[in-house]
């Protein structure tokens, strides 16, 4: 008699099974459907390894999931002819979570979770598994890896512990037998070793997995005869034959019209195994040279697979109705990662390899036409549906940004796809087009500002010139921003420009030409001021120069126009990339009372050691403002008293 191994679970996974039992599903019968698509995985995996290892597909394999009853014993068994698990897949797969994001989100939801929260844990490997719990009391899985002799029995009350031992199987696959609780209508437990219960849950969440599930049903039968016509006073029947539950259709191979949004919502559950519903559905088909149906997703929130270390993607790849790829990166644009979906081509050999992929010319022209229906679709959702779109954005808006990076020719579409916070608007976003929309009249450019966050642009001395005219200003905080922006150079011929670099112009008027001669005529009283505070400072900016910028600061720092901004220069040298210290340049406010009393002693002795000390006291002051780390704290501290003593 073959000994029985009793493990427990992972802390993790007892955890997992009480949110599984007692928060994560609103309706019971899920745990059907969640078993089901997890046997047609199986399915695919197997048709999928058997490509390159046809060795390992039994002859004569039949794939097939079947629904097995015992109303006596009130049991009912999951078979499916699958991949199968090894002894080690097992314990990997059921009796631990691998993911660490997995981990993080129980750690959150054992501080008490939202719903939101607990679904992004359905479609993690084995949560689908654990809904079995829901209606069973015991649950014995017997199972056999493709390719190999031995099955495994894994049995389990979900109680903390379960049991390994060695089994018997016909051929590969698994079986899952559910041992199950008694009937509760008002708890919504149904009976489910009844036949058409089955049938109707089967209907309704799995009707379009390809492969058949089968159910031995009943029907009453009369006796007839030759004619067909029922034989009086024949009693009837019971005939109990296999029926296959589902339609079996590839439901991307159905028109549009024909399915249903909860059709379409249930399939995305299915290949994402995400529990919440799509934000928009796009089905495509292309006719000609080159033929491929696709069903497309965006979903509604950030996959969990998007924050992990290992970063997977790409959209499942089948020809002729085959899958041969289970995730087909090279069929999606990087920063287009979040669409899940198929792609199915006539096309396409069965036995194509991923690298034959990668330079196949039809994978290419998929790509390429996928990208631009994707595009737009959000351009339309962007239009017609505002706040379906931030939605969308908040969850993807900074991974479509990379394309502005990276995808020179979608640039224009992608740029009317950004959305912005601003000095405008504390809580809502804006586009490109709704900013020009808005530009006062005068204004020539659309200004923005990077930084790390919006409290530290909300108080940047780069607003105030800004402020003080009606100006809003773009608020870029995202890392990615840094390197967007030096490919958002217009759009759609307004110029993008950084309100912290170079010399600003705010337009031509005659309120503007007076402040402008006004300045040029302080540069040239201050000129010996400003040439000695360069001096002081000559290691650490390239210029002290009078600013257009500022109202109530005293001191602000500019990049030049090719300069790098502080953000980017910081994140470069964390990346540890060696590179010269860039020096910027130091903007003074010539009304701020501390530039004016600064004058007057220069005036009155051009070598007083306080200029120097002001004029690092300066520079410190504006790189705290820009969220800057002083390189010398204490000294500053000190200048900075000694001022106040002074009551500079």
């Amino acid at each position: 008699m073959p000994s029985t191994e009793t493990r427990q679970f992972q802390a993790e996974t007892t955890k997992l099974l009480n949110l599984v039992i007692n928060s994560l599903y609103t309706s019971k019968d899920i745990f059907l459907r969640e078993l089901i698509s997890n046997a047609s995985d199986a399915l695919d995996r197997l048709r999928f390894e058997a490509v390159t290892l046809p060795e390992i597909l039994p002859e004569g394999h039949v794939d097939e999931i079947r629904l097995e009853v015992d109303r006596a014993a009130r049991t009912l068994t999951i078979h499916d002819s699958g991949i199968g698990m090894s002894r080690d897949e097992v314990v990997a797969n059921i009796g631990t979570i691998a993911q660490s994001g997995t981990r993080e989100l129980l750690k959150q939801a054992s501080q008490g979770a939202s719903s939101e929260l607990l679904s992004k844990l359905i479609g993690q490997f084995g949560v689908g598994f654990y809904a079995s719990f829901m209606v069973a009391d015991q649950v014995s899985l017997v199972t056999r890896r493709a390719g190999e002799e031995a099955a495994t029995l894994w049995e389990s009350t979900g109680e903390g512990q379960y049991d390994l031992s060695e089994a018997r199987r016909a051929g590969c696959g698994t079986s899952i037998t559910l041992h199950l609780k008694e009937v509760d209508e008002d708890a919504g437990l149904h009976d489910y070793t009844d036949p058409l219960v089955l049938r109707d849950i089967v209907k309704r969440y799995s009707d379009f997995i390809t492969h058949p599930v089968i159910c031995a049903l009943e029907r009453t039968e009369v006796e007839k005869d030759a004619d067909g016509k029922i034989i009086e006073g024949a009693p009837p029947k019971t005939v109990v034959e296999d029926q296959v539950l589902n339609a079996m259709r590839p439901i991307w191979t159905r028109p549009a019209a024909e399915v249903g949004k909860e059709e379409y919502a249930e399939f995305y559950r299915h290949i994402s195994h995400d529990w919440t519903e799509p934000l928009e559905t796009i089905s495509l088909k292309a006719e000609g040279r080159l033929e491929y149906r696709a069903l497309l997703f965006i979903p509604s929130q950030v996959p969990l697979d998007l924050g992990a270390g290992a970063i997977t993607y790409g959209l499942q790849l089948y020809a002729k109705s085959v899958m041969i790829m289970e995730r087909c990166e090279d069929l999606l644009e990087p920063w287009l990662r979040f669409v899940r979906g198929v792609v199915d081509s006539a096309d396409l050999p069965l036995n194509i390899s991923r690298e034959m992929l990668q330079q196949d010319r039809h994978i290419v022209q998929i790509r390429k036409w996928l990208t631009s229906r994707i595009l737009k679709d959000l351009g339309e959702l962007r239009k017609t549906d505002v706040e379906c779109y931030r939605v969308f954005w908040r969850a993807f808006g900074r991974i479509l940004k990379e394309g502005m990076v990276v995808a020179s020719e979608h640039r224009d579409r992608l740029a009317d796809l950004l959305l912005f916070s601003s000095s405008a608007d504390p809580e809502g976003l804006l586009s490109l087009a709704d900013y020009v929309g808005k530009m006062k009249p005068g204004q020539k450019e659309i200004f923005y500002l990077t930084g790390e966050s919006r409290r530290v642009l909300e108080g940047s001395p780069h607003l105030e010139a800004f402020s003080e005219r009606g100006y809003e200003v773009l608020f870029l905080t995202d890392p990615v921003d840094e390197l967007m922006v030096e490919a958002l150079t217009e759009f759609e011929g307004t110029p993008v420009r950084s309100a912290a670099r170079g010399e600003l112009d705010l337009g031509n008027d005659a309120h503007q030409d007076e402040a402008r001669k006004d300045l040029e005529n302080r540069a040239e009283e201050l000129g010996g001021l400003l040439e000695t505070l360069q001096k002081h400072l000559a290691d650490r900016v390239r210029e002290v120069r009078l600013s257009t910028r500022l109202t109530t600061s005293p001191a602000v720092l500019v990049a030049g126009e090719n300069d790098l901004s502080p953000q980017l220069e910081r994140m470069l040298r964390g990346s540890q990339m060696e590179m010269p210290a860039q020096l910027r340049i130091l903007e003074l406010n010539p009304k701020h009372p501390v530039v004016e009393k600064l004058a007057v002693r220069f005036d009155a002795d051009a070598e007083d050691a306080l200029i120097g000390e002001t004029a690092e006291l300066l520079l410190a002051s504006a790189m705290v403002a820009e969220g800057s780390a002083v390189p010398d704290p204490a000294r500053f501290n000190a200048l900075l008293a000694d001022a106040l003593d002074r009551g500079l």
